[in-house]
């Protein structure tokens, strides 16, 4: 069964429909490239055919993506020489849109017929790349929709043409954001940036179509026709110039060079700008050969796209029926219990926010309020869905409101004590299904459930903040957490529309027990003479979105503090930090707590605004006349994560990998770009990475050395993947 059918109307016009079998949104596969071509061929070729009209046969979406098991069936097929096969394959397919593009002219832009493109809805990635090779593309007026080309958020870059066209469409200065950013636009603002043609009422988007193509309108795109001009300048223009110049310092500035898909873009488009259109197709697939070649592409694609798409739909989700939440309790109206109470209620959740005292309880609902002005002014919300989110939250001090709640959240004071007083009270009066769930980064969930008489149906829900951005939700399962509990968590967090990962209960579960490490390496070095600016620096060279010691800032070093105390007096003599805490409970003592107090490794101005690291740092811990070198920094980084990630795995804290890798990068922006530490693990190679650990301990200590997993796999030469993935994994 095909994707693509053709109805070839009385009035001259032939309508290609695009309906992906068995998928809700289109999905350009292999064959409905072909499917396209022979269809196009057969228009193009009738004479009683006048012009062209692509659209979707799904409402209200044009098409989501590419299938991208084609790059792996490309690579294959060339055996030995996997690179001159998805160059190959990659020109197959260009040919094809080129031939949409010319429409059937001939070399002297005689001839041909129109072809319009028609957009219901969402048109992402190569739903958007085929519309730039047609003649004209018109978009319904849907505020839902979004348009645009978001490869670069998942490691690879707009490769079938969207690249060239859209630089050559709008220039590159205009082009950079929905390039270099993955920026996505409704309808409307895809118009006024240049994107689509023409934004029409849903009801006459195939009309106004058929129109514009019997208008014998005419089809040479710009750039062939004669004497084309980039807008804005072509890097050997003064503007262009300035233009490509600026656009490097940006790139280089914001990914420090640690994104292999941002630089090979920048590459393809000035490249691509100083030669004809064909040429630039070809340098273009070249480029992103390059990029579908490096590893980094795959393990990125892996776990951003592929695995977290299979978390949040449920991939570990325990074989019980649908727990969707109805009516959830907010124990607590703080930060935390504020974003949570703002989150559910935006999903359609009834909400009950409770507080010690009513004040208290109303600030944390006017924290929606807040949030959905501020969606009001830039036009993502209207007064009547903040109504009616602000409808489903009843802030008060009644425990009796959280009758009939199917879910409780307590996000009070991280005390146990106080956790418990409130566990007990909410049991008093919700049913025997309700789940509870508390809210914890640290805190034992089986130590906590001992406070439930029901711990089958207690469960630890680790959200990060600010609740309202962070996309990842870690799950904690106590000793005695039952299946139900588990999946009502997962269900939850879809519900939410955040990723879930779930972890078996361990002294900082998963998330916390890798950054912290992170964090104390940073603080490790700063006593030991290495300059604040290698550090963090070093860190964000690998592609982290702050370095250790500006993390703990944000974070706040009182917290740091107080964590490393309960640490100490839970481990006694196996504590193994003793020389972070002289730093941390300096900077303490000295009322240094991070950006909230305006002072901490950083000087502050009175906005809050870093204004370079604190000098006094430096006299108390004098910089090493001999600095070390970059690579040892960022390894000592790096290795400091990625073996507690390893040791959760062993320990049986992370059952799966891809939660691994997943969890890491959207908790705590983990280097993107190697895909999490597992992927990271593989890209280095498991020999490697157990000769690198085996360095390391006889440097710097046995915080370094090799778990015995790693090192069995390092002897049979395994990977990760390999070992845990699954099938789809190991293709990947």
């Amino acid at each position: 069964m095909t994707d693509f059918t053709m109805e070839k109307g009385a009035d001259g016009v032939a309508v290609i429909t695009w309906d992906t079998v068995g998928k809700s949104m289109n999905v350009m596969n292999e064959q409905g490239f072909f499917d396209l071509e022979a269809l196009i061929d057969d228009a193009l070729a009738d004479d009683a055919v006048k012009g062209i009209v692509l659209t979707s046969g799904k409402e209200g979406t044009f098409a989501g993506g590419m299938d991208l098991n084609i790059i792996a069936r490309m690579k294959d097929m060339a055996g030995d020489e996997p690179e001159k096969g998805l160059f190959e394959g990659l020109m197959r397919m260009h040919g094809i849109l080129r031939k949409i593009e010319r429409g059937g002219m001939d070399d002297k832009n005689k001839g041909g017929k129109p072809i319009a493109c028609c957009l219901p809805g969402t048109a992402l990635g190569i739903g958007l790349e085929v519309p730039l090779a047609c003649h004209r593309i018109f978009a319904a007026d849907n505020p839902k929709a979004k348009i645009g080309l978001p490869e670069i958020m998942v490691g690879i870059f707009p490769g079938m043409g969207g690249t060239t066209r859209l630089v050559r469409k709008m220039g590159a200065m205009a082009a950079s954001p929905l390039l270099l950013e993955g920026k996505l636009n409704d309808p409307k603002k895809a118009k006024s940036a240049g994107v689509v043609d023409e934004v029409v009422a849903p009801e006459e988007l195939l009309d106004k179509a058929k129109e514009w193509v019997l208008s014998n309108p005419t089809i040479v795109k710009p750039w062939d026709e004669k004497g084309y001009k980039m807008p804005g300048g072509a890097p050997y223009h003064p503007a262009g110039f300035m233009t490509f110049v600026g656009a490097s310092a940006m790139v280089h500035g914001k990914t420090q060079g640690a994104f292999p898909a941002a630089k090979a873009l920048l590459s393809a488009v000035y490249e691509g700008a100083l030669v004809p259109f064909d040429t630039a197709i070809k340098i273009e697939a070249r480029w992103f050969t390059n990029v579908l070649m490096n590893p980094s592409s795959s393990a990125m694609i892996r776990s951003l796209f592929i695995n977290k798409e299979k978390l949040e739909k449920g991939a570990n989700r325990p074989d019980v029926p649908d727990q969707k939440v109805k009516k959830v309790g907010v124990m607590g109206a703080g930060m935390m219990g504020a974003g949570i109470a703002l989150v559910s209620a935006m999903a359609g959740m009834q909400v009950v926010l409770i507080d010690q005292k009513q004040d208290a309880a109303d600030k944390g609902k006017a924290y929606t309020a807040d949030y959905m002005d501020k969606g009001i002014k830039r036009g993502k919300a209207t007064e009547e869905k903040k109504a009616a989110t602000l409808d489903l939250i009843t802030a008060t001090t009644d425990y009796d409101a959280l009758t009939g709640c199917d879910l409780i959240i307590e996000a009070v004071f991280e005390d146990p004590g106080v956790k418990a007083e409130v566990t007990k009270n909410v049991l008093k009066v919700v049913g025997d299904d309700c789940i509870f769930a508390t809210n914890t980064s640290t805190l034992p969930i089986t130590e906590l459930a001992k406070a439930s008489d029901r711990p089958e149906n207690f469960i630890g829900i680790h959200f990060f903040s600010p609740v309202e951005k962070m996309m990842l939700v870690e799950i904690i399962k106590g000793k005695e957490t039952g299946p139900r509990a588990v999946a009502k968590a997962l269900d939850y967090v879809r519900q939410i529309k955040k990723t879930p990962i779930a972890v078996n209960d361990a002294r900082f579960f998963y998330c916390n027990r890798c950054i912290i490490p992170y964090i104390n390496e940073g603080i490790r070095m700063v006593a030991e003479g290495v300059t604040p600016a290698l550090i963090d620096n070093a860190a964000r060279q690998l592609g982290f979105p702050v370095g250790p010691l500006q993390l703990v800032d944000e974070t706040s070093i009182d917290l740091g503090a107080k964590i490393a105390r309960a640490t100490k007096a839970a481990m006694g003599d196996e504590y193994p930090d003793a020389a972070v805490d002289e730093v941390i409970f300096w900077m303490e003592g000295e009322g240094r707590l991070g950006r909230k107090s305006n002072a901490g490794f950083f000087d502050y101005d009175e906005k809050g605004k870093r204004q370079g690291y604190w000098p006094g740092l430096a006299e108390k811990y004098p910089h090493a006349e001999v600095q070390p070198d970059l690579i040892e920094v960022q390894h000592r980084l790096m290795f400091a994560q990625v073996l507690e990630a390893v040791r959760a795995l062993e320990e049986g804290v992370l059952e799966d990998i891809r939660e691994g890798d997943v969890g890491a990068i959207l908790a705590w922006g983990f280097a993107p770009w190697s895909g999490g530490p597992f992927a990271w693990l593989d890209i280095i190679g498991a020999p490697y990475a157990a000769e690198r650990c085996d360095q390391l301990t006889e440097k710097f200590g046995e915080r370094f050395a090799t778990p015995a997993l790693l090192r069995e796999m390092a002897d049979k030469n395994q990977s990760f993947y390999g070992r845990f993935g699954t099938q789809e994994d190991q293709a990947a």
